[in-house]
């Protein structure tokens, strides 16, 4: 392993010819729950919220994803983050919701290359392929819930909780070494 997954400085964790598994830089993260006419936090957030679990919206490098029927996780820039409960604090009495910061609860693992959908059915039982590109879901990787992400056929993010970061990364650093030492 190249780093130590635990560090919070974005790096390689293990690259083969097979996949390339790296730490993504820190960014702000927030779990946000709301019902009703979202007209409101859409207009705080600057983008329409994904009206269909596993639908993602983006607007510049703000990147939101639909969990739940009442559920999102918004990823945006570290600078962005009081900007954001401020205009979401804004609207609150127009829509009742709850904005939490949970940007140090996670860790985005990049995984990327030519096998990653294959690199992750290593501990995901989900069929990777039914996961269209700019999609996502909150599934279990050997028995963690984690956010997986598609963002391209062979480029996909996984937000995971720190204290599982360590586990989930040698698992995937074993997996890309096994790949790659495969004849395909």
């Amino acid at each position: 392993m190249n780093m130590r997954v635990s560090s919070s400085v974005s790096g390689v964790l293990a690259e083969s010819k097979a996949a390339r598994v790296s730490i993504s830089a820190a960014q702000a993260r927030f779990s946000l729950r709301a019902r009703g006419d979202l007209a409101p936090l859409n207009a705080a957030l600057g983008l329409d919220l994904p009206d269909r679990i596993g639908a993602r919206a983006a607007s510049g490098e703000i990147e939101v994803l639909r969990l739940g029927p009442d559920e999102w996780t918004v990823v945006a820039p570290t600078a962005e983050i009081n900007r954001l409960i401020a205009a979401c604090a804004d609207v609150y009495a127009d829509l009742p919701h709850s904005l939490v910061d949970i940007s140090g609860r996670e860790v985005t693992m990049l995984i990327e290359g030519p096998r990653a959908a294959e690199l992750l059915t290593l501990g995901c039982a989900r069929d990777i392929d039914t996961i269209a590109v700019g999609e996502g879901r909150r599934t279990i990787f050997d028995g963690v819930t984690v956010v997986l992400w598609r963002d391209a056929e062979h480029r996909f993010r996984m937000d995971v909780w720190n204290s599982f970061a360590s586990h989930l990364g040698h698992l995937l650093e074993t997996g890309c070494r096994e790949l790659a030492a495969e004849t395909v």
